[in-house]
């Protein structure tokens, strides 16, 4: 097992691992810019480093920087949450080279999951439905309209090297491919570096239900099971749970199948999660295949009594996993508690926080690096806090959340949570039936106080 793990991340997940290293006996070094020297993850961690300023490209971001924290105080291990580096080949490959584990997937799986239209064909060959659609990148517009033409319209254009729904157009007719074509090409152009897009055929009505796996260096592969991201705002999750309302154990099985199919076709090792699209008939498509841990993760381990971040740390380290599959025990939902404001287009909210007070009770758990006082720097992603409620029932769950969003109180600055107390709400939301166009329509003005 490993002496000491370096966390090479910020915020709520950095302190989550930290607190996972902790109780296994394992040391902990921190990394932080400036912005964060005052991070609950710079306190609790055995060690800290700083290795730049808030800029993320010259600190978080920064390779070199990383691993020479890493070498001056022996890590033998680093771990990469979510985000920045955590489905970076090169930063995997770099730290093989300096004889450092990676608590991760190795260069080779990077690459084959990072790259969307790669991803695709791997899960083909595997046997895994998949949308109809490209073979890989398009070569010209006119090879987009022909696919278009055979498969039918809705489509979906979509950046090999997207994320966060940009580079992405839906496409309804061919009068709108070509301005669809290129607005898609411009902005995976200037976000990305890569202006290669592939196509796919549009699901309509979906839900984005995802199962989470683990593997180890023995071929072993598990799932625990699957859970629901539907509530959406521009391809950004918000609300999170396990087990799904539409999946049932038939489709549960056949899901979790095809995801630890599609994990040994790779030969994954570690934590990931495999993710699908799901039809109004219960039809399941690939969707793309995520090489860390995943921010939602905390429900799945309320359900089925795991700690991810240990099953993680447990294979990067060589230890066999069982290759059993995991089912919900209880109900979960996750809330992201974002530094937002919902009423006007979800606008940043930095600043620093007057008064914090934090909900709890049976089944409440919450994962966050703020307190009273510290200050939310402008420069990060703007999730300060994870709700996360569990219970015997979903009903349950939303009589539980509605009352612990009730209970949070974050002053100072403007937060997501008068949104996901009108969602406990929602006769739509509660009823289970609803696609990842819930929020489309929504009108946020009614949230005003």
């Amino acid at each position: 097992m490993f002496k000491k793990i370096l966390i090479a991340n910020r915020g709520e997940i950095a302190l989550r691992v930290i607190r996972t290293c902790r109780e296994m006996g394992i040391k902990t070094v921190a990394v932080y810019s400036t912005a964060d020297r005052d991070s609950l993850h710079v306190r609790f961690a055995d060690e800290a480093v700083c290795i730049g300023p808030p800029i993320s490209k010259d600190s978080y971001l920064n390779i070199p920087r990383i691993i020479s924290a890493a070498e001056i105080t022996n890590a033998d291990a680093i771990h990469p949450g979510y985000g920045f580096l955590s489905e970076n080949d090169e930063f995997s490959r770099v730290c093989q080279e300096y004889g450092i584990k990676f608590i991760g997937a190795s260069p080779e799986m990077i690459q084959k999951m990072g790259d969307k239209a790669t991803a695709k064909a791997t899960m083909i060959a595997a046997g895994v439905p998949c949308i109809l659609g490209s073979d890989g990148l398009l070569d010209s517009i006119e090879q987009g309209v022909e696919i278009a033409k055979e498969i039918g319209y809705p489509v979906i254009l979509k950046a090999t090297a997207g994320g966060g729904g940009r580079g992405m157009r839906i496409v309804h007719d061919e009068s709108g491919f070509k301005k669809a074509w290129d607005d898609a090409r411009q902005e995976s152009g200037a976000a990305f570096g890569n202006d290669g897009l592939y196509l796919e055929k549009f699901v309509e009505e979906p839900r984005h239900v995802e199962i989470q796996i683990v593997g180890d260096s023995f071929g072993n592969v598990s799932h625990l099971s699957e859970r629901d991201c539907s509530i959406q705002r521009r391809h950004q999750k918000l609300i999170e749970e396990t087990p799904s309302p539409a999946v049932n154990k038939a489709l549960r099985d056949k899901m979790g199948a095809a995801a630890v199919k599609g994990a040994k076709a790779i030969k994954y090792e570690g934590a990931g999660t495999v993710e699908f699209l799901v039809d109004k008939h219960s039809n399941f498509y690939f969707m793309e295949m995520n090489t860390r841990i995943q921010v939602e993760h905390p429900i799945t381990e309320e359900v089925t009594e795991f700690d991810l971040i240990k099953e993680q740390i447990k294979a990067a380290a060589g230890v066999e996993v069982s290759g059993d599959h995991y089912y919900p025990k209880l109900y979960a939902m996750e809330c992201r508690i974002n530094a937002e404001d919902p009423v006007n287009g979800f606008r940043p909210s930095p600043g620093k926080i007057t008064n914090l007070h934090m909900p709890g009770g049976h089944g409440v758990r919450v994962d966050s690096h703020v307190y009273a006082g510290y200050t939310i720097p402008p420069n990060y992603d703007s999730m300060i806090a994870k709700l996360i409620v569990s219970g015997q029932s979903r009903d349950e769950v939303l009589t539980r959340m509605k009352r612990a969003l009730q209970e949070f109180v974050i002053e100072g600055i403007k937060t997501t949570i008068p949104f996901h107390i009108h969602m406990m709400d929602d006769e739509q939301f509660k009823s289970g039936n609803f696609t990842t166009k819930f929020l489309d329509d929504f009108d946020f003005s009614q949230l005003r106080d």
